[in-house]
């Protein structure tokens, strides 16, 4: 009971924020092995504020597993995404990219850098021309090095007596291509990196290169004090960082 109050109390503090600042639309792009189920919970607290969100699930993955193959590469997901923002005729994006859905917002933002309003990188990686997951980190330990089984990277943690929804194995060229930039414009974008952390050292944060990486860049960089995947497991205070990043 008193979770669902609590819970009732941050919808009604976020549609008072909403009602006082611009209405929002966000394109949330989830991470490796996972889906746009990822952020369900986010997007229905966004959407309680008045905002409109978009989760696309990338392809072979998520609920689109049934479409894995090994011919799907990171220009696949790109495009998933690009095609998603053309197709629902969407502009003045917020668009969001967790983890793996770094490499893929920068190649969207170096597509479509006009339809975006602003760029959040979601302890995500930031890549440079010519890096793939692979490269990005300069020779770093991300937790993405593990080898693939039929063109396929199984994560693993996920198991078959696991319910849905659940992490599904990652196409491998998802990881070894290489993504190619041209458009300076992107860099152009307002734009935010919000660095997860645990203990009491953001330093050491396995992403906390790319955190510095958005310095060099004049990014403005946000810590927060949470796991990986804070669309999961503390959706509300994330909705809430979004709320005034954006607002910034």
């Amino acid at each position: 009971m008193y979770k669902l109050t609590s819970m009732l109390l941050l919808c009604m503090a976020l549609w008072s924020a909403a009602t006082m600042a611009q209405q929002q639309t966000y394109v949330l792009v989830h991470g490796a092995w996972g889906g746009g189920w990822s952020f369900k919970q986010t997007d229905s607290l966004l959407r309680a504020a008045g905002h409109t969100v978009y989760r696309p699930t990338l392809s072979g993955l998520g609920e689109r597993q049934h479409l894995a193959s090994p011919d799907i590469d990171l220009d696949t997901h790109i495009k998933d995404v690009v095609n998603t923002i053309l197709f629902e005729n969407l502009h003045d994006v917020i668009l969001l990219g967790h983890s793996y859905g770094g490499m893929v917002v920068t190649g969207v933002a170096d597509s479509l850098p006009g339809r975006i309003k602003r760029l959040i990188y979601l302890d995500a990686f930031v890549p440079e021309d010519g890096q793939s997951v692979a490269t990005a980190h300069g020779g770093g330990q991300t937790g993405r090095e593990m080898s693939a089984e039929d063109g396929l990277i199984h994560p693993f943690w996920a198991v078959d007596a696991q319910g849905f929804p659940k992490d599904v194995p990652q196409p491998a060229k998802t990881f070894s291509q290489p993504l190619v930039l041209k458009n300076e414009k992107r860099l152009a974008l307002p734009t935010t990196y919000i660095l997860t952390y645990e203990g009491d050292n953001a330093e050491k944060d396995a992403f906390a290169f790319f955190a510095k990486r958005a310095q060099r860049y004049g990014w403005t960089v946000v810590n927060m004090q949470a796991d990986h995947n804070p669309q999961m497991s503390m959706p509300d205070k994330l909705a809430v960082l979004l709320e005034e990043v954006v607002g910034n």
